[in-house]
């Protein structure tokens, strides 16, 4: 069966590369289609300003003329001067059970950034860790929470087969917000003394000054994340793109800044799981997606903490612990019963302590996989 890797070059192409998935998981009960036209955008360099400071390259696998795989190769400018190294990134990825067409996907990637002077290949990142990230290693039984990917079983053996080895893991932490009696004693003792000892105030995000408050909220996000393993600051077009996609999903009742005479200290950003609506729409919006969507948005029951931080300076405060509590109060106003936390670093030790210490339990880990490139001729 003749194997083919070729680049996407036209608007067919890019089509073909959007749709892939859904011949991939046709038979997986657990995978959440994304929007076709979500993809499409972000996809696209004249809508996404990721491409205003990266350079990226799509390829397809295509064996007997039929499509089995795809990657992307992408070389991100800001991401390599701030964390002053010459990697590349790679992402995208899904391929069928045919590891020879995963071999050629990674081979066509790694060589693209090889020509670029990259030394080595990280991901899967769709495009950064901004993104969404990793291969998933574990809990294949549960459906993944809104902007987490589910990928199949055989993936991690198609990426190590290709020579790819582990780079850094992701969790995902399970917290049954409705049970307070599971949660460590001293959360509740430093959140109470947050306002009374520190001056600090935690109050929901407003959502009819929602650009100020963006902006307030990524003061906190490139500070309190800066010193993360694969971080990337966001700059102020992406932070406008973001805002775009995220803001029909804010609910201001998981939305909250923390304030310290004027400044900001810390800001925690938690979405109801709308994949329980993108599951049923399979990718599509029209004609009757909203109207599916508002009738199914009632039984949202789960959360994801999606951005919890705090400034450096005022981490040993409690401002997480408040925001903590805010949730469960918040559960008891909407009626969720639970939420997932992540992803978080695997040697982000502080932040998975205080999970434990909320009574949480990992339930899905995600990787990232690396290659050494060699250089180039």
């Amino acid at each position: 069966m003749g194997l083919e890797i070729r680049p996407v070059a036209s608007r067919r192409d890019r089509e073909t590369f959007i749709r892939l998935p859904w011949r991939i998981y046709r038979n997986e009960p657990h995978w959440v289609p994304p929007l076709r036209r979500d993809e499409r955008r972000r996809l696209d360099p004249r809508r996404n300003p990721f491409f205003e400071h990266a350079d990226a390259r799509l390829f397809l696998a295509e064996r007997d003329g039929e499509p089995v795989g795809r990657i992307s190769a992408q070389v991100d400018r800001n991401f390599n001067a701030f964390q002053g190294n010459d990697w590349g990134l790679f992402g995208f990825f899904e391929c069928a059970e045919d590891p020879e067409a995963a071999g050629a996907l990674f081979d066509a990637a790694a060589a693209w950034l090889a020509e670029r002077g990259r030394d080595r290949m990280v991901g899967p990142m769709d495009f950064t860790t901004n993104d969404t990230c990793g291969v998933l290693i574990d809990g294949y039984e549960r459906t993944p929470v809104i902007l987490t990917p589910y990928s199949p079983r055989y993936y991690p053996g198609l990426y190590e087969g290709a020579g790819l080895s582990k780079a850094m893991d992701l969790y995902m932490w399970d917290v049954e917000v409705t049970d307070r009696e599971r949660v460590h004693p001293a959360i509740w003792k430093v959140s109470h003394e947050v306002q009374s000892k520190h001056g600090i105030v935690c109050r929901p995000l407003r959502k009819r000054d929602f650009e100020a408050e963006l902006a307030r909220f990524l003061e906190v996000y490139n500070a309190a994340w800066e010193r993360n393993w694969g971080f990337v600051p966001l700059s102020d077009a992406e932070v406008r793109y973001f805002a775009r996609e995220l803001r029909p999903l804010i609910d201001p009742n998981w939305a909250y800044i923390a304030e310290k005479d004027g400044e900001v200290v810390g800001a925690a950003l938690t979405l109801p799981d709308y994949n329980v609506i993108l599951h049923r729409l399979n990718g599509r919006l029209l004609p009757f997606g909203w109207a599916k969507a508002l009738w199914l948005r009632r039984r949202i029951d789960w959360v994801r903490v999606f951005a919890l931080g705090v400034k450096p300076d005022y981490q040993h405060t409690g401002v997480a612990a408040r925001f903590y509590e805010l949730h469960f109060d918040a559960a008891e106003r909407t009626g969720v019963r639970g939420a997932e936390t992540g992803w978080i670093l695997e040697t982000n030790t502080a932040m998975n302590r205080a999970m434990a210490g909320m009574g949480g339990r990992i339930v899905r880990t995600y990787r990232l996989y690396e290659r050494t490139l060699p250089p180039a001729s």
